[in-house]
């Protein structure tokens, strides 16, 4: 049979819809699983007015169930017999006496034959319904209902006949709906779910959000290129706006030729944040004086009357941009900084001024180390707060430091401060681009730098899935500039600087610059590796070496460590370490003793054991220069050295000789092994 339910209500905000077409579908899957109900396969569909869901393959009833129940003793008190008689609905007569080899006991066999599906479907979805959760909900009239929008009626049908629900007073349950508010708004019946979708195309409603989106985008296409424009990729806008129409109809509109003197983002911004238009593109890559709005329903004049009134709103709109835009620029960037004093950028961290000026000082400090001016580096970061202060970013919040820029290079600002001031900010996410000039590098490591030391400070740390400061983003910023720009930085020496820049305003260093915030970066660290395919225990190897703060060298060691692992010589030698590493450590459990001392070479009686120890002397004398100078993978190749002595000295050696004294000697020697593969990484970290 197919259940067909649709939950028909006010607009459904487009940020909410996917999420709740999946999780209804989730509930009532799992709430058909638990019920013994066996389906084939189940699908979610949306629109702004209805949410929908169809399940196929569900059989008439649940499966009869047969279940066996062993019961008191035969001679148990009469009272203990009637209580597991009533427990069990049945009687005496429909128990059997067994012989279980501890006695004769009673046993019940208790036949149920299965519900029918509509009477379990009847409790599952009222109750699925109740369960799904929105980001916002809210009630209306009488009922303690909650939905995110009032909820005017449900259509359940199973296998094309009415399935009655009762979900809350004054919300019908039938087996009806409507089409389009203004073009298909008469009530229909509804059967199965391939009629259902074609009659609801038919009443103009586009069921499918993937259709709506490929239709939204081919039009628009169409209509930028047949008037000499493209249009600007924007998938994000289009999820958005194929959430917002159940028929969409993309129409063209002009902008007034005044307002194309505005900054590009300006014009983005305001028409994508606001009015939800799709921006144009010139050939030259600027914007065009053109738009696209998409309506929700087709017009007798072909949408003239929509194009227009549109256009109206936007000429308000831009009007007001423009009005920041000019208001703006008469006063300079300059006389905004001291005003950041009215921001307060955290109770316990003082105001945006001072975090300003914090940053300035630690911009000065750093850009020697990434290649940047410091005489570039101070006005970037005294100024690159300011424009939060401007109309224009009181506006539209996401022109922060984008405006900036624009002001900076009006004012004839060097274009390398201005560009600083824009991308200080980044990168503000995975995707993000990373600043790779060097003034912009300088500003936003001290940007992040002063936040991640500053929470830190006050025990203001990630929890779990909450980061109410985006300290893991500031931190993984500072990572990919790190690594993507090749710079050589030492970390823990650049936290103590930046926590110098807060004074007394925070407890004393040694509560920064600890372990947390090196353990937070290794972990910050490992995530971002492992989204790149590096192995999670090959990272952990390498961090477990404890006193590595230069990101660049520690990288670059793990990848030797992985091309030196994927060579036979390294997964033999990986092998051969795991072996003396597990003799040594049962040794010393067994002597309860710790063999780390030194090699005695006057007891190595066989010449294999010999030849391991002046191998072993060798390859520490050569690695560590070659470590010093960061050739890690010649570091490698020296340490393949030890293979073939190793493997000699498993094949040919006894170990647990019988003199002692020897026998320690040869413990000694093995642990001296870890010792210098441990000069490479921690092997022990490493899983075979």
């Amino acid at each position: 049979m197919q259940l067909l339910l649709e939950l028909f209500c006010e607009e459904i905000p487009a940020r909410m819809q996917k999420r709740a077409a999946d999780d209804l579908k989730m509930l009532i899957s799992d709430g058909l699983k638990e019920a013994s109900l066996s389906f084939e396969d189940a699908h979610g569909y949306v629109t702004p007015r209805r949410l929908a869901i169809v399940v196929d393959g569900i059989p008439e009833a649940q499966p009869d169930v047969s279940e066996e129940r062993r019961g008191p003793r035969v001679d148990a008190p009469e009272k203990a017999i009637e209580g597991f008689l009533k427990g069990n609905g049945v009687t005496l007569d429909q128990c059997e006496k067994r012989d279980t080899g501890k006695g004769d006991f009673w046993f019940a066999v208790i036949d149920r034959k299965g519900r029918p599906s509509t009477k379990v479907l009847q409790t599952l979805l009222p109750e699925a319904i109740h369960k799904l959760s929105w980001q916002k909900s809210m009630r209306w009239g009488e009922s303690s209902f909650r939905w995110v929008r009032p909820l005017q009626r449900v259509m359940c049908v199973l296998d094309g006949e009415l399935l009655p629900l009762e979900i809350a007073d004054g919300i019908p349950c039938g087996n009806v709906t409507t089409g389009h508010r203004f073009m298909g708004p008469e009530e229909f019946e509804v059967g199965f779910f391939d009629d259902y979708e074609k009659m609801l195309q038919h009443k103009k409603v586009i069921l499918k959000v993937a259709t709506r989106r490929n239709l939204i985008e081919e039009n628009a296409i169409e209509l930028a290129e047949a008037d000499g424009f493209s249009l600007k990729h924007d998938p994000g806008l289009l999820a958005e706006v194929s959430g917002l129409v159940e028929w969409p109809v993309p129409l063209l509109g002009s902008i007034d030729a005044e307002f194309m003197a505005l900054p590009d983002e300006v014009l983005t911004t305001s028409m994508r944040s606001h009015q939800k238009y799709f921006s144009v593109v010139a050939e030259d890559g600027k914007l065009a004086p053109r738009f696209v709005v998409v309506s929700n329903m087709e017009a007798a004049d072909g949408g003239a009357a929509i194009v227009a009134g549109n256009e109206r709103v936007l000429r308000a709109r831009l009007a007001d941009a423009k009005f920041f835009w000019d208001q703006d620029r008469k006063d300079k960037l300059e006389t905004r900084v001291p005003s950041l004093s009215q921001m307060m950028f955290h109770e316990k961290l003082g105001t945006l001024e001072q975090k300003v000026a914090r940053i300035e000082a630690l911009a000065v400090e750093l850009a020697p180390i990434v290649g940047a001016d410091p005489e570039q580096a101070r006005p970037a970061a005294h100024l690159c707060k300011a424009d939060l202060m401007s109309g224009m970013v009181g506006e539209f919040a996401s022109l922060q430091g984008v405006m900036g820029r624009y002001y900076a290079l009006d004012e004839g600002e060097d274009p390398a401060i201005a560009q600083a001031i824009a991308e200080h900010y980044s990168p503000a996410g995975p995707d993000d681009m990373c600043p790779s000039a060097p003034v912009s590098i300088a500003v936003s490591l001290a940007d992040k730098m002063d936040t991640l030391v500053g929470f830190f400070g006050i025990d203001e740390k990630p929890t779990g899935s909450r980061d109410p400061y985006g300290l893991r983003r500031a931190a993984l910023g500072i990572i990919r500039m790190i690594l993507e720009n090749g710079i050589r930085l030492p970390l823990l020496t650049a936290f103590r600087r930046a926590f110098e820049q807060y004074g007394t305003a925070l407890p004393v260093a040694s509560n920064v610059n600890s372990e947390s915030l090196m353990e937070f970066f290794a972990d910050r660290l490992k995530v971002h590796l492992r989204s790149s395919g590096v192995r999670h225990d090959l990272i952990a190897a390498v961090f477990a070496l404890g006193d590595e703060d230069d990101l660049v060298r520690l990288v670059s060691r793990v990848e030797a460590l992985t091309r030196f692992l994927e060579t036979d010589d390294g997964a033999n030698l990986l092998a051969a370490h795991k072996r003396a590493s597990n003799i040594v450590s049962i040794e010393e459990k067994k002597d309860n003793a710790n063999f780390n001392g030194t090699v005695d070479p006057a007891l190595l009686t066989d010449a294999n054991e010999s030849a391991l120890f002046e191998s072993m002397t060798t390859v520490v004398a050569k690695i560590q220069p070659l470590l010093a100078e960061e050739q890690y993978d010649d570091a490698m190749a020296v340490l393949a050295g030890l293979r073939n002595p190793l493997d000699n000295f498993f094949d040919e050696v006894t170990v647990n000789a019988d003199d002692p004294e020897i026998r320690q000697n040869r413990l000694l020697l093995l642990s001296k092994i870890g010792e210098a593969m441990g000069e490479i990484a921690e092997f022990s970290q490493i899983e075979g």
